[in-house]
């Protein structure tokens, strides 16, 4: 009979959650010379479907500018969900915050880099990210949030 406490991590499902390309000063545009400015932001997000089932999500956000007009913007949202059970809450605060973002990732940066290509351009590939560092800087950030507001006065 196996150990009902036994700590379990799955991947149920990684896929596209959202995904769009928009090129509103064309054809114009592309007839310029001119190197545009990328511009990349990318967000994780941690969701409760169901007991012990997470849906993690990575978006990126990549816009191209020459001047103050865009030459492209993509936003993408890949996803993933995961069952994580038996784990103390602070670990499953570093899988959702570590772990699961890096499985989705390469995902995200596929699809970012396709999409750009199909739409005429030169792929823009997304850098490699530490999640952990990134997570340990929003840990940080929280607490030190928590300190002010419990030092306010009343």
């Amino acid at each position: 009979m196996a150990d009902q406490a036994e700590p379990q991590f799955q991947i149920q499902r990684v896929y596209l959650k959202d995904l769009s390309l928009e090129q509103p000063n064309s054809p114009g545009i592309l007839l310029e010379q001119e190197q545009p400015n990328v511009d990349i932001q990318l967000g994780v997000d941690a969701q409760v479907v169901a007991e012990g089932i997470y849906e993690v999500s990575v978006t990126a956000t990549v816009q191209t500018k020459i001047k103050d007009r865009t030459v492209f913007l993509v936003e993408a949202k890949q996803a993933g969900i995961f069952e994580i059970r038996n784990l103390a809450e602070e670990q499953v605060g570093q899988l959702l915050g570590i772990a699961c973002p890096q499985i989705v990732y390469p995902y995200l940066r596929g699809n970012v880099a396709d999409v750009i290509q199909r739409g005429g351009f030169p792929p823009v590939h997304l850098a490699e990210i530490n999640f952990q560092a990134m997570y340990e800087q929003q840990q940080a950030q929280a607490a030190a949030t928590a300190a002010v507001s419990t030092d306010l006065p009343q």
